[in-house]
Parts: C-alpha cells; sequence; structure tokens
C-alpha cells in the first residue's frame, strides 16, 4: 500500500487546496464586484438625499434620486460647464490629479486637501424651474482623516438644510459623533453667509441660543469640531462655491 503521508504529497495537497480556495475567492470578487459598485452608487445617493431631507419612508432610493438633477460646475469661473459628462466624472480622482486640480496655497488652504479639484459636481432640486434646494460636495481634515459628504442650502443659497458626512476615520464617540443626529439637526437652519462672509462658526461649548451662524462644538473632539467648521468655510468661500453661489442666484450659473 502507497504511504500517503510522505512530505511530497502533503506539499502537493496543500497547494492544490490554495489554488482551489483562490479560484473560488478570485470568482466570488470578480461576480460581486458589480453589487459591490452599485451599493456604493447607492449609500452615495442616499447620503445626498438625507443631506437634503428628502429621505421618505415607502419609496427607495432611486426612486428619491430622480428629481435631483446632476451638473458639473468650473470653480473657476463658477459657472456649468459641459467638459465632461457628470456620469464619468470622479471628482475625488480629479482632486489629486495636478492636470484636473489646482494647488492651495497653505495659507487657503484651511481644510487641509492640498489640492482642489478644478470641476466640481453639485446637486439641485427645482421645481417649475425654480431652484428649491443645492446639495454640494465638501470634504476637510479632521483629527485622524479626511471626511467627505454634503452641505445642503434652500432656495436663498444661505441657509442650511442639512449636513452630513458619509466617510471619516475620526474617533468613535469622540469626533465620530460628526454622525450623530442630534449634532447633525443643530445645522438645520443657519446662515452660512453674513453680509457676503462667511459667518458659520463651529464653538467650544454651546452656542447662543438663537444665533443664526454658530454651532456647538463636539465635546472632547475640539480639533475635529474645527475641521468641520473650516471645511465649510473653505467649500462656502471664494476658493470654493461662493462664486458659483452668486452666480446661481443672479441666473448667471
Amino acid at each position: 500500500m502507497a504511504n500517503n503521508d510522505t512530505i511530497k504529497k502533503t506539499i502537493i495537497v496543500a497547494l492544490s487546496l490554495c489554488i482551489v480556495c483562490s479560484v473560488v475567492v478570485s470568482t466570488a470578487a470578480v461576480m460581486l464586484k458589480p453589487m459591490q459598485v452599485k451599493n456604493k452608487e447607492l449609500d452615495f445617493k442616499r447620503n445626498i438625499l438625507m443631506a437634503a431631507g428628502l429621505m421618505e419612508e415607502g419609496k427607495t432610493v432611486e426612486e428619491l434620486f430622480a428629481q435631483i438633477e446632476t451638473r458639473v460646475v468650473d470653480l473657476e469661473t463658477g459657472k456649468f460647464t459641459e467638459e465632461v459628462a457628470p456620469a464619468n466624472y470622479d471628482q475625488r480622482k480629479a482632486s489629486k490629479d495636478p492636470a484636473r486640480s489646482t494647488k492651495l496655497e497653505p495659507q487657503e488652504d484651511i481644510a487641509k486637501i492640498g489640492r482642489r479639484e478644478n470641476l466640481a459636481k453639485v446637486f439641485l432640486l427645482t421645481k417649475d424651474g425654480d431652484i428649491e434646494k443645492v446639495i454640494l460636495p465638501v470634504k476637510g481634515y479632521g483629527l485622524w482623516s479626511t471626511l467627505y459628504g454634503f452641505i445642503a442650502l434652500e432656495s436663498d443659497l444661505n441657509t442650511v438644510v442639512g449636513l452630513g458626512f458619509y466617510e471619516h476615520g475620526e474617533t468613535p464617540g469622540l469626533g465620530g459623533e460628526v454622525d450623530n443626529p442630534k449634532w447633525k439637526a443643530l445645522w438645520v437652519g443657519k446662515e452660512v453667509y453674513d453680509g457676503g462672509a462667511v459667518a458659520i462658526d463651529v464653538i467650544k461649548g454651546s452656542a447662543p441660543a438663537g444665533d443664526e451662524h454658530k454651532i456647538d462644538g463636539l465635546s472632547g473632539a475640539t480639533l475635529t469640531s474645527v475641521g468641520v467648521e473650516n471645511l465649510v468655510r473653505f467649500w462656502m468661500g471664494e476658493n470654493g462655491y461662493a462664486e458659483f453661489l452668486t452666480n446661481l442666484k443672479n441666473g448667471e450659473a
């Protein structure tokens, strides 16, 4: 009888098992990738809807998102552009490409993003040709990570409808409280601008009652709070969407 306990046979069995497992894992990854991409797109759309306060029970994300128009804006001119199709434009990749982004000087890079993409996607809710809400992508560095999210504005292009982040690596229970619905609710109704200047201020402690621009800071997460304030100030300022919002208000976008 042949001896099945030889080193050679053991190695052959181990290698065969590794090959079979590799094939199974690779096949599963390829088959699941379309589903993963689809789920990522749905999550992205869900966060846009949540920032704009448009989620409704009994309706799917796709049904609700159908009312949103996606456009691309040239941040240099503050006007819509047809240079790229929204569906084919990857804003995050563009921000890392020197040919499609602008290097920021340290004094203007309060959001600590290094480079700002030249084109940005924006999301519009309109009714009878009039803008009801505008949802804008924002990003900036907190304590441990870059936070990616959206800020939504009312038709006056000043009043905040909502702010939310779909990706970050802040400390759970501290900076991670940017995801807390109670804290996000504090942003609703606040005003971004005061006399044309960005006035949003995330303060340490509790904001005075009735103040239109101040928001409570996150307890125990001062640097994350400062990071959120800075990223909002950057993207609402002259290096972000300020010129676009002015053009949109004047019907010149």
